[in-house]
């Protein structure tokens, strides 16, 4: 799906409600992990279950295992946040009730997905450092602590554009950013829009 997402810079308020696909922990990357089903803990930072990489009943070809590491930094560490496996976002889509039909996507298919997913956040990445290069002399080296989807949940912009006549957003995720110890928010909106051919950027920010 193609997209605009707009961003805005707030004091930072945990929420539980928070599910999202996106980069995860690194120390977790290349490790095989009970079924979401089987497992009793939850990350806080991303709210998901451990990495599951294991292929789905039924699934009806396999798919990489592997994991792209983000150029996203994650606060508290000298490490960057790991994106999810092919296999990771498949099982993903499934627990969001996703079921694959003989017409739908292909292996292949897969491929492309992952890399419009980790561009476009790649892309989040580098807006939030243009809006953080405005408190450089706060912090020289801010890093993502936290995040998650509220796509139900439009932000108050999102709403006042509606009003005007403007499309909703189809998602939205929040932004938990450490910048050297003061956290803050950024709510990032995702609307529908034109594709950037070859560059499987998906989404800009407005």
């Amino acid at each position: 799906m193609f997209g605009w997402f707009s961003v805005k810079a707030e004091a930072a308020q945990q929420s539980t409600e928070w599910v999202s696909e996106c980069p995860s922990s690194a120390d977790q990357a290349q490790v095989l992990t009970p079924v979401p089903e089987d497992a009793n803990e939850i990350d806080p930072l991303n709210m998901m279950p451990p990495p599951n990489q294991r292929p789905s009943p039924d699934q009806p070809f396999p798919l990489p295992t592997i994991r792209q590491k983000s150029n996203i930094p994650k606060a508290g560490t000298n490490e960057h946040w790991v994106y999810p496996s092919q296999q990771m976002f498949w099982n993903a889509m499934l627990r969001k009730g996703w079921r694959w039909g003989p017409d739908d996507i292909k292996a292949e298919d897969m491929d492309h997905i992952i890399k419009i997913h980790n561009a476009n956040n790649e892309s989040a990445w580098q807006e939030v450092l243009k809006w953080e290069a405005l408190h450089a002399s706060e912090c020289s080296l801010p890093k993502l602590k936290s995040f998650g989807g509220k796509a139900k949940d439009f932000s108050p912009r999102a709403r006042v554009r509606g009003w005007m006549g403007y499309e909703l957003p189809f998602d939205r995720h929040d932004w938990i950013i450490d910048r050297c110890g003061k956290e803050v928010r950024y709510i990032i909106d995702y609307y529908d829009g034109e594709l950037d051919p070859g560059s499987h950027r998906f989404a800009q920010l407005d």
